[in-house]
């Protein structure tokens, strides 16, 4: 616990000195949903993976591949094209920069064994249980925790040619390289580990969490921003051939982990816990509430109009599908009243039996796909990106964030938008400063899990928005 306090601690320090936005919203989904980045689990030193004898042109190549004075591996951030420190803030030990380096280390200190020793893991059962995000599909290596590779792909096709002359980013992708430019792409590659995958180790199961692990929540921009190790500067744009989009980046994230997470329900085997639900799905405070048997207890549950269930009954996590609602509104109207009507009727199906169930299921995530399909190709001009933040303020959204784990992600939803209008140049950096108060109380209403208040955060979020308006 001490190794994993002192990098909270660190992490703090970072997030009072940062300028821009992400400062309240970096300790928070870092500290709250550090998923494959903040904890795992172990009880002995990283092994060392076998090497494969049948190594292919997609072979995993391995940190030091990338590590040379005139590739990544300088101390100051002075090369052409790319910074060529990228190694560096990779292992950044004070920032979340660092954080992917970390990320196998973290499994042997001490909040890792202890979660270890509750799961009743052995060493294989920890490498089996936590390498899949901790570390690197094909890692010879564990200790270089979650690599290069581990999102840039394995580099066996594309490592010795994707800095000669006539290269080019289509080509590199072409041989291998993951396209990260891509949001699609990104969010596929980051979801595996910051909500669940279906490779081994990737499934964050409800008994995890319960021994320890952190909950997990994704917001795709700005993680993204937190790990960035790169600028995207003038040549940047010239060889990937556009500038990232932040807003976009956000909207096909949401609609990715409602995918995602819809797919994985589907699937049986993971939908099951024995004879009672995987409760990984489901929202935790719908059942980690206050309990009393005083005759003056009150029923502290909130109506939800996006969730025609009963009180007693745990609801699906739905804080994507909220959050992808309120973009839906105004990016994509002609699809949103199906996108809700279905969203109704997965909850509402959940009350009848397990194939009613999944086929709502289906019939959301094809809402989800088409939805993600017209983001990736929607302009997010800075009046779209003020309406879309009025939506998630608007009433028919607002009343649907009665739980932790959507108000969360509003908060980081309106702080993630603004800051990509101020990075797109749509809002001037000095005037987004002077909203960081009100930002930041919507922000300290969910700094505190055991402390939510529902009506008390959406007035907080709704004072946001309203300064936020007056940029407009």
């Amino acid at each position: 616990m001490q190794g994993i306090t002192m990098i909270i601690r660190r992490l703090a320090a970072v997030c009072r000195s940062l300028p821009r936005p992400a400062g309240a919203a970096l300790f928070l989904c870092l500290a709250m949903a550090g998923g494959a980045l903040a904890t795992a689990w172990a009880v002995a030193p990283a092994p060392v993976r076998a090497e494969n004898p049948a190594a292919s042109l997609r072979a995993h190549m391995g940190v030091a591949s990338c590590a040379g004075s005139t590739c990544h591996g300088r101390s100051v951030a002075s090369g052409t094209p790319v910074r060529q420190d990228e190694l560096l803030r990779w292992q950044e030990e004070s920032s979340p920069t660092g954080a992917h380096s970390r990320a196998w280390r973290v499994v042997t200190e001490a909040r890792g064994q202890a979660i270890a020793r509750r799961l009743g893991l052995d060493g294989a059962g920890v490498v089996r249980e936590c390498a899949g995000c901790h570390a690197s599909q094909g890692a010879k290596n564990l200790n270089d925790g979650v690599d290069c590779e581990a999102c840039h792909g394995n580099a066996g096709g594309w490592l010795s040619t994707h800095y000669t002359v006539g290269a080019s980013h289509a080509r590199n992708v072409g041989q291998g390289m993951v396209d990260l430019t891509a949001p699609k792409v990104r969010a596929g590659v980051c979801l595996d580990c910051h909500l669940s995958g279906d490779g081994q180790g990737q499934f964050i199961a409800h008994r995890i969490m319960a021994a320890g692990h952190p909950r997990i929540s994704f917001e795709l921009d700005l993680f993204s921003t937190l790990q960035a190790h790169h600028d995207e500067d003038a040549d940047y744009i010239q060889r990937k051939g556009h500038r990232t989009n932040s807003m976009q980046m956000w909207a096909v994230g949401q609609a990715e982990a409602v995918k995602r997470g819809l797919e994985l329900y589907s699937q049986p085997a993971k939908a099951q816990d024995g004879i009672f639900p995987e409760f990984t799905f489901y929202d935790c405070h719908s059942c980690h509430r206050r309990i009393t048997d005083n005759e003056d207890g009150a029923v502290t549950a909130v109506p939800n109009p996006g969730r025609p269930i009963h009180l007693g009954m745990p609801p699906y996590n739905d804080e994507n599908i909220i959050l992808l609602l309120a973009a839906a509104k105004v990016v994509a109207p002609d699809l949103a009243a199906q996108f809700d009507a279905r969203s109704k009727a997965f909850h509402r199906a959940m009350g009848a039996n397990r194939a009613e169930t999944v086929a709502a299921a289906q019939a959301l995530r094809q809402s989800a796909e088409a939805l993600a399909s017209r983001m990736g190709g929607a302009d997010f001009s800075r009046e779209r990106t003020f309406a879309i933040m009025d939506a998630i303020a608007s009433e028919a959204i607002s009343d649907r964030l009665t739980d932790y784990q959507g108000s969360v992600q509003s908060v980081m939803a309106i702080d993630t938008l603004l800051n990509g209008m101020v990075n797109s140049g749509m809002v001037s950096a000095g005037a987004s400063t002077g909203l960081r108060g009100q930002i930041n109380q919507a922000y300290a209403a969910v700094r505190d899990p055991n402390g939510f208040q529902p009506i008390g955060f959406r007035r907080a979020l709704g004072g946001a928005i309203r300064s936020i308006r007056s940029l407009r």
